[in-house]
């Protein structure tokens, strides 16, 4: 049975999870609009981009709740980037908070402007070395207990886990290896 992933495509890069999840032999669905949140699919990516227009689209369009509803109940989720903040229960450095379904505080922005990104590698607990691509990128500055950390880079979290819940730091897309990925679709 092949799986079915919807990715978010109000902004950010939500084309290059396509491509990648393509990759795989993976269809995925838009989610663009209310409507599309009630198609059937088997998980959910929350790509980088910005997250507060990202945040903002999702009540705008009226998708916010819904999706939440969604994830609460355990639709795998894969947020990189600002998809991690769109996750957090809340932001050191931002007021605002969008779905609030992961037991993480993010600190957003915390890696500096965008001359400041950078790439690594680093080992992922259940992946393996996985090359890191840090765009303006946030960190986890502390997990709630049921929270299992996945990868810190210089001693900064920068994956973790909450139930079927995936959130990293960094652009796995941007790249041609698809480990991250695949760990998301064994959820």
């Amino acid at each position: 049975m092949s799986k079915k992933i919807a990715v978010l495509a109000l902004q950010g890069a939500f084309i290059e999870h396509e491509r990648l999840l393509a990759t795989l032999g993976v269809t995925t669905v838009e989610l663009r609009q209310s409507q599309d949140v009630l198609q059937s699919y088997d998980g959910l990516i929350l790509p980088g981009g910005e997250s507060t227009v990202q945040g903002k689209l999702l009540r705008d369009m009226h998708m916010l709740e819904p999706l939440r509803e969604q994830i609460t109940q355990g639709l795998p989720t894969f947020g990189t980037c600002a998809g991690m903040i769109l996750l957090s229960e809340s932001t050191t450095n931002d007021r605002r908070s969008h779905l609030q379904t992961m037991p993480i505080t993010v600190k957003r922005n915390a890696y500096g402007r965008q001359s400041s990104s950078f790439i690594t590698t680093a080992s992922v607990t259940h992946v393996g070395m996985v090359p890191m691509h840090f765009i303006r990128a946030p960190y986890i500055e502390s997990v709630g207990s049921d929270v299992e950390v996945l990868a810190t880079v210089d001693d900064m979290i920068v994956a973790a886990q909450y139930k079927k819940q995936l959130a990293v730091s960094f652009h796995p897309e941007v790249t041609d290896h698809t480990a991250m990925h695949e760990y998301f679709l064994s959820l």
